[in-house]
């Protein structure tokens, strides 16, 4: 039971900042800033526990509905990334990362 309790608290502290993350990718418009593969090496742990819980038969585990709101936020900031870079490689930021011309937030 209080490994359960552990877990929930756990991941209800990771899913309370992915709501910002999401909105920061959103209106940011840039993938500048953001690592792909931290993206996916979370999402791949998000599904590891996952398989953890189904794998032991936990499958009415509240738990288990956390995992996969947590896998679906991360998935939506993965995909926002993408849409970004493609957002840089069409105005042409990407070319030349690290100019101020290249990074929107930063003023000339």
């Amino acid at each position: 039971m209080r490994a359960s309790l552990y877990e929930t608290v756990m991941l209800l502290c990771f899913g309370a900042a992915w709501p910002f993350s999401i909105l920061r990718s959103w209106r940011a418009r840039t993938s500048q800033g953001k690592s792909v593969i931290f993206l996916l090496v979370i999402l791949v742990g998000y599904a590891a526990g996952i398989l953890n819980k189904l794998s032991q038969g936990l499958h009415r585990d509240p738990v288990l509905a956390l995992y996969a709101l947590n896998a679906l936020m991360v998935a939506t900031d993965t995909a926002l990334f993408f849409r970004n870079r493609q957002l840089d490689r069409t105005s042409g930021r990407a070319a030349r990362p690290g100019c101020p011309e290249a990074d929107p937030t930063k003023k000339p």
